[in-house]
């Protein structure tokens, strides 16, 4: 797993700059990850909003964020706080938003604003994601063990 402590802004140089395919691919994770943190914006959850984007063959093919399921009100959390049991992970609802399209996630990259817990990380498995860019750690790293030995490539980007 890589680790990079690099601002996420600023970090795109001029265009005309040359670059190695690393830092392109860089430049691009980073990009992507500023999509993830607005999108994560949309969600009504109250003690934590998650978002996700799924690229493949260099085109966003889905996103999400966290929240209740659709038709369903938009409060997260019930009266006392906690976080409703029906309430789907950003990654869930970008991998059965693509499932529900006529693309799908076969060797895509999946930017994510938290890494995914246990539950999503089978989902992530088992939709055929590659690679796997986020920002925060889960305070539970079974998902992130889990992908490392399933082969999924996964960085972390830290923000400063």
């Amino acid at each position: 797993m890589e680790v990079f402590k690099i601002p996420l802004m600023n970090t795109i140089e001029h265009p005309s700059t040359p670059c190695t395919e690393s830092e392109k691919q860089h430049r691009y994770d980073c990009a992507y990850l500023k999509m993830a943190r607005q999108w994560a914006e949309l969600s009504h959850c109250k003690r934590r909003q998650v978002g996700a984007l799924i690229v493949k063959d260099d085109m966003i093919i889905s996103d999400g964020y966290n929240g209740t399921p659709s038709g369903a009100e938009n409060a997260c959390e019930d009266e006392n706080g906690d976080t409703k049991w029906y309430v789907l992970h950003a990654e869930a609802n970008a991998i059965t938003k693509v499932a529900r399209s006529t693309n799908n996630a076969v060797n895509s990259t999946l930017y994510l604003t938290l890494s995914p817990c246990r539950e999503c990380a089978k989902l992530i498995h088992q939709a055929g994601i590659k690679r796997l860019v986020y920002i925060d750690r889960y305070k539970d790293p079974t998902g992130i063990d889990f992908l490392h030995r399933s082969g999924i490539e996964t960085t972390q980007i830290l923000q400063p």
